[in-house]
C-alpha cells in the first residue's frame, strides 16, 4: 500500500468525541418536534451528516422543523459543549506520527467551521489544523456525496487518488468512496456501525494505534 500525499479526517467521531452528545441532542429535539427517533438510531441514521441534510430529510417526511432549525442548533452548540470534550483516545499519538512523517493533512466535515473551532479549541487541538479546515458549508453537496473530500483535495493541491480519508460514519465512508480515496473507518465506539461502515468499502479499525500500521507514513 503506497504511501499517502495527503490524510484527510473528519471531525465528529474521529478527532473530537462529540456523536454521544450531539446525538443524544439530536433526538430530543427532534422527538419534540413529532418525528420520534431513539439515540441509537438517530447516531446510525444521522451521524455524520449537516443539520442541512438532517432537516431535509426529516422534512421529507412530514415533520416541519422550521427555517430556523440550523441556526438555532449552531447557537446552542456552546452550551452543549460547555462541559469540556474529550479527544479521541489515541488520535493525538496519530496526527504527530503523521507530522513526523512530513505528511500533509486536514479536516472535513459535516459541520461548521464554527463548530471545529469550538471542538478543536476546547481539546487543544485548533493549532494543529489552522488553514487546513474544510466544512460541508463550502461545497453544494454534504456527504454521503463526494464534494467535500474532493473539494478539500483539490484546495490542498493532490490527486484524489493519492489521499486517505479517515472517518466514523457510513454517510462520511461513502462519500470517501465516492471520490475515489482509500477510507479507513473508526469503529472503537461501541455504538459505531460496523455493518454499514464495513459494507460501505471502509477499511474497519478499532484503535487509532493501529493506524500507523494500516497507512504507511513513510
Amino acid at each position: 500500500m503506497m504511501v499517502p500525499d495527503l490524510v484527510i479526517f473528519d471531525c465528529d467521531g474521529v478527532l473530537v468525541d462529540t456523536e454521544g452528545p450531539g446525538n443524544l441532542r439530536l433526538s430530543q429535539w427532534l422527538t419534540e418536534a413529532g418525528f420520534a427517533i431513539s439515540y441509537e438510531d438517530c447516531r446510525k441514521r444521522f451521524s455524520g451528516r449537516s443539520m442541512t441534510s438532517v432537516q431535509a430529510e426529516v422534512e421529507a417526511e412530514g415533520v416541519p422543523l422550521g427555517a430556523d432549525f440550523v441556526e438555532r442548533w449552531n447557537l446552542a452548540l456552546p452550551d452543549l459543549f460547555a462541559a469540556g470534550v474529550d479527544t479521541i483516545p489515541n488520535v493525538r499519538g496519530f496526527i504527530d506520527e503523521v507530522q513526523a512523517a512530513g505528511l500533509p493533512y486536514c479536516v472535513a466535515t459535516s459541520a461548521r467551521l464554527s463548530k471545529m473551532q469550538i471542538t478543536l479549541g476546547v481539546t487543544g487541538l485548533l493549532p494543529l489544523f489552522a488553514g487546513r479546515m474544510f466544512s460541508a458549508t463550502m461545497v453544494a453537496r454534504g456527504k454521503p456525496f463526494p464534494d467535500l473530500f474532493l473539494h478539500a483535495a483539490s484546495v490542498m493541491g493532490f490527486a484524489p487518488e493519492r489521499c486517505v480519508v479517515v472517518e466514523d460514519s457510513v454517510a462520511g465512508t461513502q462519500a470517501g468512496i465516492a471520490a475515489g480515496m482509500r477510507v479507513f473507518s473508526y469503529c472503537g465506539d461501541p455504538l459505531a456501525d460496523r455493518e454499514g461502515l464495513s459494507s460501505s468499502g471502509g477499511i474497519l479499525f478499532d484503535d487509532m494505534r493501529a493506524l500507523a500500521r494500516l497507512i504507511p507514513l513513510r
